[in-house]
């Protein structure tokens, strides 16, 4: 009786220690993990295609790093920072 009254005492002490800081991590994994969506592939899509560096779209991002990528090349397009092109 013993061993199990120290069992869950220890599950609950487990529980009760820093939960949200333990779900954050496992939310923040998960969600790093998660592929792009649909609308992130478009738009990474078009501003690849809008500066004219189809190596800017990869199709194995993550949710993140897409939005990281999308917010980098609309920066760049923003301040004018593109390669010289030829018409």
């Amino acid at each position: 009786m013993q061993k199990k009254k120290t069992a869950e005492t220890q599950v609950q002490q487990e529980l009760s220690s820093e939960p949200s800081t333990t779900f954050m991590n496992r939310v923040s994994w998960v969600v790093e993990r998660e592929p792009m969506t649909g609308a992130q592939a478009a738009a990474l899509r078009r501003l690849a295609e809008e500066i004219r560096e189809p190596h800017a779209f990869d199709a194995g991002l993550s949710k993140s790093q897409a939005a990281r990528r999308i917010e980098r090349l609309q920066e760049r397009l923003r301040l004018g920072e593109l390669p010289p092109h030829t018409d």
